[in-house]
């Protein structure tokens, strides 16, 4: 049990070493090297962005291992891969892969719709997707050692990671107002154990990083992330599938490091060619955000 708990702990801290920083989508070893050089601070690997899987439709599984492993060859910074909710066979291909962070994903098809990965079980660090602080509490207490909002992935709209963020928030400061007493019952009805609310309760914040996901296609978006509270952001089809890439991922990155100043900003806005299209949410066919609570 100590074991788990000081393996946690050690996953939590080395979650942190990604604040402040972008993680890019990538599907290629070409475009990994690009977002190395942008300066993200890791990579997610997969076989298609997430506006690909919702245009293609069909059962989304784990990427081929194979291509997972020639982007780990071809650049120094760590790599992600995405397994099905509650699929631990394919977290156990992942961890034997030696890849360095699990992503247990609502963007592939569920494979379990009751239970998630009991992620205490494994060596490496696990993200996972959260659009409450019930649900990023519970996450937490099966080992997630990261959290990131569930914004609609795929479709470039920001209005849902928006949301979460803001919600998470509001939460937590209700959380921080509570008395002892009052604690318990509000565990309760967040169906989360007393003890991580109480961490929250003291400190004002989640136990590990929170990160913004989903639909961040534009430096302005990854600004609004960040001075909503993200400590980091993901983006994923926000870049390339948008005109310029390689400006597109470079000027996002600076702006999650500099997201307070607007005059940057504006600069770094400037002539990025044309934004990935993206979709409306009153046009969704498929809520990814639904998946696993």
């Amino acid at each position: 049990m100590n074991d788990i708990k000081e393996r946690h702990q050690l996953n939590k801290e080395l979650a942190q070493m990604l604040k402040g920083g972008v993680i890019m989508d990538v599907t290629t070893p070409e475009q990994a090297v690009i977002a190395q050089e942008a300066g993200a601070c890791a990579v997610m690997a997969l076989e298609r962005i997430p506006a690909d899987i919702r245009a293609a439709g069909g059962v989304s599984r784990m990427s081929d291992p194979a291509m997972i492993r020639s982007i780990q060859e071809a650049v120094t910074i760590p790599v992600m891969a995405k397994c099905r909710i509650g699929h631990f066979a394919e977290a156990q291909i992942l961890e034997a892969i030696e890849i360095d962070y699990i992503d247990e994903s609502e963007v592939l098809s569920p494979a379990d719709d009751v239970y998630h990965v009991d992620k205490r079980q494994f060596k490496v660090p696990f993200v996972c997707g959260a659009r409450d602080l019930g649900e990023a509490l519970r996450r937490i207490a099966e080992g997630a050692s990261m959290i990131r909002t569930k914004g609609e992935p795929g479709t470039g709209d920001i209005v849902q990671a928006v949301r979460h963020m803001r919600m998470m928030n509001s939460q937590i400061r209700h959380a921080v107002s509570l008395s002892e007493d009052e604690l318990y019952e509000e565990a309760k009805k967040l169906q989360v154990p007393y003890d991580l609310l109480k961490q929250v309760h003291d400190s004002g914040r989640l136990p590990v990083v929170n990160f913004a996901a989903g639909g961040v296609a534009t430096p302005a978006d990854a600004a609004l992330m960040m001075q909503l509270g993200a400590e980091g952001v993901f983006v994923g089809s926000g870049i390339f599938k948008s005109g310029d890439p390689v400006k597109r991922a470079s000027a996002i990155v600076q702006a999650v490091t500099n997201y307070t100043d607007a005059k940057l900003i504006a600069e770094l806005s400037s002539g990025l060619g044309e934004a990935m299209v993206g979709i409306n949410e009153q046009e969704i066919k498929l809520i990814m955000e639904e998946r696993g609570k």
